[in-house]
């Protein structure tokens, strides 16, 4: 988390950066913010080898698909308290975002994971004082819908 960040363009920038390059497994998948606010989220991936969970289909394995989602949710959990954190101080900006976690996901697969890109967006269903509830889709480069999920994150 960068120092002083005080208003919201830096707080989501802090966000970002958080995501792509400190969560090291974010890394392993290729987790790239394409767009962040505090209501909406797109994030992107490409297909690897390592990725794949059926080697005859070449398909995406059902938890990196679970995983992508999962984190899709809580980074926009996170985005969704920015608001509330605009002038706090950097220590307790630090500490809300440390205690934030997933509490609950349903995972739905609709179809397997093919394609050479996927595009994981959201939406905050709901965010109040202790828990955000959010909606993600992952679709691949065609538009064609693989998976959806509902996730509720712990913030407060």
């Amino acid at each position: 988390m960068q120092t002083g960040a005080t208003n919201e363009k830096e707080l989501l920038a802090a966000l970002r950066q958080m995501y792509e390059e400190r969560l090291p497994f974010n890394r392993v998948l290729g987790l790239g913010v394409r767009r962040l606010t505090p209501e909406t989220i797109a994030v992107e991936f490409d297909m690897k080898t390592e990725l794949i969970g059926n080697y005859v289909q070449e398909t995406l394995h059902g938890g990196v698909i679970s995983a992508s989602l999962d984190a899709t949710g809580g980074l926009l959990a996170s985005a969704s308290i920015v608001p509330k954190l605009i002038g706090k101080s950097v220590e307790t900006v630090t500490d809300r975002f440390a205690r934030l976690g997933t509490i609950d996901l349903r995972i739905d697969y609709l179809r397997p994971g093919r394609g050479q890109r996927f595009t994981a967006t959201g939406s905050i269903l709901r965010s109040g004082r202790k828990v955000a509830v959010t909606r993600m889709e992952l679709a691949n480069e065609n538009d064609l819908l693989i998976a959806v999920g509902t996730g509720t994150c712990i913030v407060g």
